[in-house]
């Protein structure tokens, strides 16, 4: 029965002010230094654990956590009581949200070992083609992982334009300009990006997943943070299962690995386009909301719009051009951005942009409206309340304040499409807790909802979970959801 949880009252109240554990908040709220764990158990290999410590110094310890904890409860519950907005957020879907995430730790997710193993294997033979290649290519063995090293080769022997510097003046080897340099054709820098793509998911995930499956259960638990993004989304660690790549043939391969009990299906549930719904609804634009009524691919509705186009005449460029658009706007992306993405020039794409906003006038009347009301409040606000403090919005330097305006574009939409999930985990919960059918949810990574279930109920269990997550919010388009 928890009642209350200071870290989740602070985190509704401002997600970004601080970090929202005990010790960073006493400090800031009570003006209370706590006695930190490191300094009863000692860091390192040597940290004793809780049992080990002398009762003189753990009674202390935990008596302060249990006095601090509600001296924080009682700075924050007044300041929530007086924005209704928040304590209901707070009351109504953090709070119940807490035994959800408990559950989904706790069941875990089972994987192929042996076939990570085998990835594994196969990822180190590419990886020592690769170095090769990088060698042969260079004229010589180097260190693929030295940032001198590479700009030694680059700029020095090979004469590769200096497209970027590092603050110490010395030509930059970070990931965007290997990606600018290998885009214009230069091999090199292409072998060392494939190489770092590769190695990273070595180390990450095919390595690194056989070794985190739990001997009791079988299985792989990751640990949620509720109060950790700004936008309200949550995130997951040890191991991360939010960042999995899929547009990678490698990614794929390792989201194969992630598989069912026997006799079971994994049942993935995914929302449509909602953060390009949640613009339609907040905007109110009639050619978006008249594109979503009519069930028609919001990219090429768009291409279409832009490009004056009947919809059966739109090219496959075309709406991959759209998409860039559709998603770039959302993001708060400049002429400049879109023209790197779809690799054309910049008044090319700031002319795509300047169409879309004469057809869209809605959309354009929006973002306009936001960064009013961003500059005169100093937040934003998702559908459901939760409030998103932008302290650079009138910041002297342009860079930032410009940051602060796209955020306050993207955080409405963003914070919206993660409370609408969450509502959604609760409800699909709530009717495997009353119901107990043969299901449990077992992931949640960003607009998506992983179940594993019976092979005989998956049938009955589809519509149900259709039903909870498109109940999760009432916009003025529909929300869809796949299911696959």
């Amino acid at each position: 029965g928890i009642a209350q949880d200071t870290m989740l009252e602070s985190y509704v109240l401002d997600s970004t002010a601080s970090r929202h554990d005990m010790d960073s908040l006493a400090l800031k709220y009570l003006g209370h230094r706590t006695i930190h764990f490191a300094d009863i158990a000692g860091k390192g290999a040597g940290q004793l654990t809780f049992d080990q410590i002398p009762i003189e110094q753990a009674g202390p310890y935990a008596a302060e956590d249990a006095e601090v904890t509600l001296r924080l409860h009682r700075a924050f519950a007044p300041r929530l009581e007086q924005l209704p907005g928040l304590a209901r957020l707070y009351r109504e879907i953090e709070i119940p949200l807490v035994p959800v995430l408990s559950r989904l730790e706790r069941q875990g997710v089972r994987i192929d070992r042996e076939r990570l193993v085998d990835q594994s294997r196969d990822l180190t033979e590419r990886l020592a083609r690769l170095e090769e290649d990088a060698y042969r290519v260079a004229g010589r063995p180097f260190n693929l992982g030295s940032p001198k090293q590479i700009g030694e080769i680059f700029f020095a022997e090979q004469g590769l334009p200096v497209l970027e510097k590092t603050p110490k003046g010395a030509p930059s080897t970070a990931e965007s300009v290997l990606q600018q340099l290998a885009d214009a054709g230069h091999e090199l820098p292409r072998l060392i990006l494939e190489h770092r793509g590769l190695a990273k998911l070595k180390s990450t995930y095919t390595d690194k997943l056989p070794q985190m499956v739990s001997p009791i259960t079988g299985r792989v638990h990751t640990s949620y943070h509720q109060a950790v993004a700004a936008t309200g989304r949550l995130s997951s660690s040890d191991p991360n299962l939010q960042n999995i790549p899929i547009r990678s043939e490698d990614g794929r391969r390792i989201r194969l690995a992630f598989i069912a009990d026997p006799g079971c299906k994994l049942v993935a549930a995914d929302y449509s386009q909602i953060e390009l719904r949640i613009m339609a609804h907040l905007s109110g634009d009639e050619r978006l909301l008249a594109a979503f009524a009519a069930g028609q691919d919001i990219h090429t509705a768009t291409a279409a719009e832009v490009w004056g186009l009947a919809l059966d005449q739109v090219s496959p460029e075309q709406r991959r051009s759209a998409k860039a658009i559709n998603f770039g706007l959302i993001y708060g992306m400049s002429a400049f951005g879109l023209a790197k993405q779809l690799g054309v020039e910049r008044g090319d794409a700031q002319a795509y942009v300047d169409l879309y906003f004469q057809r869209y006038t809605g959309v354009k009347d929006f973002m306009e409206r936001t960064r009013q009301q961003a500059r005169r409040d100093k937040y934003v606000e998702t559908l459901f309340g939760r409030r998103l403090h932008l302290p650079d919005i009138d910041h002297p330097n342009q860079a930032r304040r410009s940051g602060a305006e796209r955020t306050a574009i993207n955080a409405p939409m963003q914070g919206s499409a993660a409370d609408i999930i969450k509502r959604a985990m609760i409800a699909a919960d709530a009717w495997i807790q009353t119901e107990r059918p043969p299901v449990r949810m077992i992931m949640q990574v960003h607009d998506e909802l992983v179940f594993e279930v019976e092979e005989g109920a998956v049938a009955e269990a589809k519509p149900r979970i259709r039903a909870a997550m498109e109940s999760a919010a009432e916009l003025a388009v529909p929300l869809l959801v796949e299911i696959g």
